[in-house]
């Protein structure tokens, strides 16, 4: 059996963190014999619930078991040899990665100027494995850059430890390239290998009407982000109405709207990595109306895709509800805040569809839509054009990884 430890991802909340979770699952299982996984989750009985994959276990690392428990153990699994035994055995998360083949960390954003409050949590997430000298590779994510005096010193002392670094685009690679990385290959995001398997429009259809979709009409989907609301809010904006104001200029330009909350936790307001409350506030606020359909569940990632797939044109402020528009060849806008966005969509050649917090209003927006509405066949045979290649690039860091399961077993 050929076990791999996993981290940065869940079941739970965002949908894009459940997206390069089963994709590596379902990638690395047709490349490995007998693959076998645990996630590290920081939901774990959230993530406990979701789990229907035979070979997939969950160990609780919320921030303060991994901070300080499991990174303690690690460290003493390395310093302590005579208790590497009796920590084998006791110890869930000292097993798993005891017994991997590799670490996967599939954080999406790492090791970033201006998110230096996540700089703990990024050390915290890596240095179990370093310590038990388990591998690391770093999925395709966001790095960089590294202008900022700590994050690029914390930066330098980790990331050449990595094994692997797949950038996710060009941007990013250009940030590692000038720190001086060596160990960094380009890719694209993990959840482009992601595969609907034919079943997805029964699923979808014992929660949601998709009638709503076969009306003749074109639907313009909504996938909004607590993230960008705070940004925009904090700058003196309006974000809930700008969504608002924009959804309202659809449905009286004779279209339909669809609101797609993409990171969902059920029986919580708390909104770290959940969407549900604000679309649930946005829905309020449009009403009880013809033309609105607003998706109130916990759907997989899967099933969200699939629903995606189904509209004209798309908005999202959610990096992983841009990945699956674009994976189903729907023109998007995006509203973004890092260039993690730019990096994506220049593989396409859509950078233009993307603007930043500061640039927000419902007029910004409502223009937007409108210019994409006239270009909407030239953008989508952009993304047709574009799409084979980007998948291949996000693939192939599956043939990476299962190389290094190969190489660490000899």
């Amino acid at each position: 059996m050929t076990h791999f430890s996993i981290i940065g991802s869940a079941l739970a909340g965002n949908k894009g963190a459940a997206a390069m979770l089963e994709s590596s699952i379902a990638t690395l299982s047709q490349r490995v014999d007998n693959a076998s996984f645990t996630l590290f989750s920081m939901y774990p009985d959230e993530d406990a619930r979701l789990n229907e994959y035979a070979n997939l276990e969950i160990v609780a690392a919320t921030p303060r078991q991994l901070g300080v428990t499991i990174n303690t153990l690690a460290l003493l699994y390395r310093i302590l040899p005579p208790l590497r035994p009796l920590l084998r055995r006791r110890s869930a998360a000292v097993r798993a990665l005891t017994r991997s083949v590799a670490l996967l960390d599939q954080g999406g954003i790492t090791f970033t100027d201006g998110r230096e409050k996540f700089l703990l949590y990024n050390v915290a997430s890596i240095l179990p494995a370093l310590n038990t000298r388990t591998p690391v590779i770093k999925c395709a994510q966001a790095i960089g850059p590294f202008e900022g005096s700590l994050n690029r010193r914390i930066a330098k002392i980790y990331l050449p430890k990595m094994e692997r670094i797949v950038t996710r685009g060009a941007i990013t690679h250009s940030f590692a390239e000038q720190l001086g990385l060596t160990n960094i290959v380009q890719g694209a995001d993990y959840a482009f290998s992601l595969e609907l398997d034919g079943t997805e429009r029964d699923a979808v259809a014992s929660h949601v009407d998709l009638s709503f979709f076969d009306h003749g009409t074109e639907v313009v989907g909504f996938a909004p982000s607590v993230v960008m609301q705070k940004k925009v809010d904090a700058r003196g904006g309006d974000y809930i109405g700008g969504i608002v104001d924009a959804m309202t200029a659809e449905l009286e330009a004779g279209r339909r709207v669809a609101l797609i909350p993409h990171s969902v936790r059920v029986g919580t307001d708390k909104t770290h990595n959940n969407d549900l409350p604000l679309c649930r506030e946005i829905a309020a606020k449009l009403g009880d109306r013809d033309g609105v359909l607003f998706i109130d569940d916990d759907l997989s990632s899967q099933q969200l895709r699939y629903i995606i797939g189904l509209c004209t044109r798309f908005v999202t402020s959610r990096f992983h509800a841009m990945i699956s528009s674009l994976s189903m060849g729907v023109p998007t806008v995006v509203i973004g805040w890092s260039h993690k966005y730019q990096e994506v969509l220049d593989l396409f050649g859509l950078s233009e569809w993307a603007f930043g917090s500061d640039e927000f209003s419902a007029q910004k927006l409502t223009a937007e839509l409108s210019r994409l509405a006239d270009r909407d066949a030239e953008v989508r045979a952009a993304i047709v054009s574009a799409l084979p290649a980007v998948k291949a690039l996000s693939i192939s860091q599956a043939d990476l990884i299962a190389d290094v399961a190969r190489e660490s077993r000899r």
